[in-house]
């Protein structure tokens, strides 16, 4: 199905199933345990044997000798790969570094060797054993250092334009009566999800299925083959449940990797876990940043000028935290740059991590837009309607396709009583608490992907949905069966799904909050298809029937969905493509963050006491998941805000705090009562499915929310992140 021009009326817009506050299809599953993650395939994997692996030592440098003997006397030990005996390795596309290093090491817990052995524990031990000498060679791990003299990045998709100009920035920021320059630093951060990256791999021949946490299916059989120089055709990956990626499990790691070459190596199924510190310095993590906002404004309160430049660090070929994007498009301003700059770093891999760009980049921004706001003396709320814009400001032929920016801050600041606000820092006290409140606008962009599924309808008028997209806690089963039961007129119990396995149809995956709308709308393209299938089957009209309560309707008569299929079950595959909509219109998501927080004026210790995000997202296919993940992006967003990072040892060029005792959280104690408001909003310029998607916006501006409400109750400005209280524990007010 081609999607080119604008969404009319459809069997979606009935909203019997698809809209409504619907309970995860697959819970039972997850709450009995029935739900097999890639760890634990016991029911198709028979007698594994365990693989540990040996992450490098150093940052940088090389193997000078590596010594397996003992390793290998140890009981249980099946195989130990090593980069001598595992045969040339490719790199996958979308791998930065090496799965397996040696005898060059590219950055520290660099998967270096795998001990196999009967036991998990015969493999742990055994591990222990391998004894490697190496050759350190100097590293670059400072971003402040770096920075200078970093050049732009290489232009790709997702990074975009490294440097953005339109009009006179340097001359309007000049001229301007009102003006800010400041800089703002986020720190390196771990996706730290529940679910290790984990995999089974298991051969059969010349051909490997591999069970593994993986959130894009379809990139990663080609990366596995790539790295292994197998034909695709030869890989099949199975990945039906995922325990939280956040962008981590994007691609394709050491854990699968390694899992098939100790498979192929011990002749039988291996299994492969990452320990817990290999999930800080051994697959991606969020690089850290450094920001430089200046604004300038009119008495009035208008933008005239507005500059974002951002630093951020990678290993060679690696790619830059694109923090100043989101800048291009949240507010208007006649003239306006952006500059991305990279700096080569011998850290860990940087990638993607939920809202990459926008979380980090608003972190900033709108610190740097409440500082405005208080220097102009306007209301921080009203500062920001003021400046919304409703075309993208560097093209303003290109209107946006929906933006109720406006709304959400409204709609927010009269749900959460902003006019209860006192707009002077440090006037509030509750006993010996400072309190304060702090709002933020965020954005996330709309991105469209092809999408394909299949569905099955036999002669029960049951049917069968099968994509290889995956369900990485959001709720994909449940949507993808939601529009499947709309579309063809059949309650969602007529309906199941089938995730995460590489023989099926392949979808859009899930990551950067494209997973929803794209995936339901590939099923919605092969379920039009299977009317049309139908249609043809009964005789009837296609242009004139209907599908209601698993019937189809034609004029006077009402078949059974099922006798369409009483010859044999009707198989309908198709997949959504796009025209150039997104490029006519700017596609994007908006949210209003409101945070209230209080602040020891003895301790300094921070306490987030309520929240709000209001959002405004297309069609929301099911209000309960995407409440959900709203509330699970807000708790990420304190974590960044107030306690979040990787603490890295510029000696030697590792994150220290690699464990979740040493890198903190938000637990449930630390989270208040949160509350989420979807505007009621369909965005035909999107999709079939008039959807967007709210995964990541949810996350996009919390941080600075929290950051205004602390500045707001103590007075204090803290622009280096995380918020702890060492930097303003000297300078709060005086107890009274």
């Amino acid at each position: 199905m081609k999607f080119d021009t604008p969404a009319g009326k459809n069997p979606i817009d009935r909203l019997k199933v698809v809209g409504k506050a619907t309970d995860r299809v697959d819970g039972p599953l997850k709450t009995t345990g029935g739900a097999h993650y890639a760890y634990e395939r016991h029911d198709a994997v028979k007698n594994p044997a365990y693989g540990y692996i040996v992450g490098a030592g150093i940052a940088k440098g090389r193997i000078a000798s590596i010594d397996l003997a003992a390793a290998r006397a140890a009981p249980g030990v099946r195989a130990i790969v090593t980069a001598d005996n595992a045969g040339k390795l490719g790199k996958g596309q979308f791998n930065t570094a090496k799965l397996l290093g040696g005898p060059d090491i590219d950055h520290y817990h660099q998967a270096v060797a795998l001990v196999v052995a009967d036991t998990f524990e015969q493999a742990r031990s055994a591990a222990g054993l391998v004894r490697i000498d190496y050759a350190r060679a100097p590293g670059r791990f400072d971003l402040a250092k770096a920075r200078n003299g970093a050049p732009p990045p290489a232009e790709n998709a997702f990074s975009g334009k490294s440097d953005t100009a339109v009009g006179d920035f340097a001359g309007a920021f000049a001229s301007a009566p009102v003006r800010i320059d400041e800089s703002y630093t986020t720190p390196d951060q771990s996706h730290s999800m529940m679910e290790p990256h984990a995999s089974i791999a298991e051969w059969d021949g010349d051909s490997l299925t591999l069970y593994t946490s993986n959130q894009m299916i379809a990139w990663s059989k080609g990366d596995v083959a790539k790295t292994l120089g197998i034909p695709p055709e030869k890989v099949r990956l199975v990945s039906p449940y995922i325990g939280g990626g956040f962008g981590g499990k994007l691609f394709v790691r050491a854990d699968a990797i390694l899992a098939a070459l100790g498979a192929k190596a011990a002749g039988r199924p291996v299994k492969v876990a990452l320990q817990r510190p290999l999930i800080a310095n051994n697959t991606t993590h969020r690089p850290a940043t450094i920001q430089r906002i200046r604004l300038g404004a009119g008495h009035d309160g208008k933008l005239v000028a507005i500059g974002h430049e951002g630093w951020s660090g990678d290993l060679p070929d690696g790619g830059p935290e694109t923090a100043v994007n989101q800048t291009r498009l949240l507010y208007a301003g006649a003239n306006r740059m952006t500059a991305t700059r990279l700096a080569v770093l011998d850290l860990p891999e940087g990638n993607a991590m939920r809202a990459p760009g926008e979380a980090p980049g608003l972190m900033a921004l709108e610190i740097a837009m409440d500082e405005m706001a208080e220097k102009l003396g306007i209301d921080p709320v009203k500062f920001r309607i003021l400046n919304d814009t409703q075309v993208d400001p560097e093209k303003p032929e290109r209107k946006f396709s929906q933006r109720q920016l406006v709304e959400c801050l409204k709609l927010g600041a009269d749900k959460f009583g902003w006019d209860k606000r006192v707009a002077q820092p440090g006037s509030v006290r509750d006993g010996r608490w400072l309190v304060g409140m702090g709002v933020a606008a965020g954005i996330r962009n709309n991105l469209l992907m092809k999408s394909a599924a299949r569905v099955r309808l036999d002669g029960r008028g049951r049917l069968t949905v099968e994509t290889d997209m995956t369900d990485i806690g959001t709720g994909t089963y449940t949507i993808l069966a939601q529009t499947a039961a709309e579309t063809m007129g059949v309650p969602l119990e007529a309906v199941t799904v089938t995730l995460g396995d590489s023989a099926f149809p392949a979808s859009a995956g899930s990551g950067g909050q494209w997973g929803a709308n794209n995936s339901t709308s590939g099923v919605y393209a092969a379920c039009m298809k299977l009317r049309g299938m139908v249609a043809q089957s009964l005789g009837l009209n296609a242009e004139a029937i209907d599908f209601v309560d698993g019937r189809v309707r034609s004029g006077g008569r009402a078949i059974a969905l099922g006798d369409a299929a009483k010859s044999g079950d009707l198989i309908a595959e198709d997949h959504i493509e796009y025209g150039d909509l997104d490029k006519r219109y700017q596609q994007s998501t908006f949210a209003a963050h409101f945070v209230e927080a209080a602040v020891d004026s003895a301790t300094g210790e921070i306490r987030v006491r309520r929240m709000l995000a209001v959002c405004a997202a297309g069609r929301i296919l099911n209000p309960k998941a995407a409440r959900s993940q709203v509330i699970g992006a807000m708790t990420m967003g304190v974590g960044a805000a107030l306690m979040e990072e990787l603490a890295v040892d510029k000696r030697f060029g590792f994150f220290v705090n690699h464990d979740l005792a040493g890198y903190e959280v938000p637990v449930h104690a630390d989270i208040p009562h949160q509350d989420v408001i979807f505007l009621d909003e369909e965005d035909p310029i999107s999709s079939p499915m008039k959807a967007k998607g709210v995964g990541e916006l949810g996350l996009c501006g919390v941080g600075a929310a929290v950051a205004n409400a602390v500045y707001n109750a103590t007075g204090v400005r803290v622009r280096d992140y995380p918020i702890t209280l060492d930097k303003h524990l000297d300078r709060l007010p005086h107890m009274v």
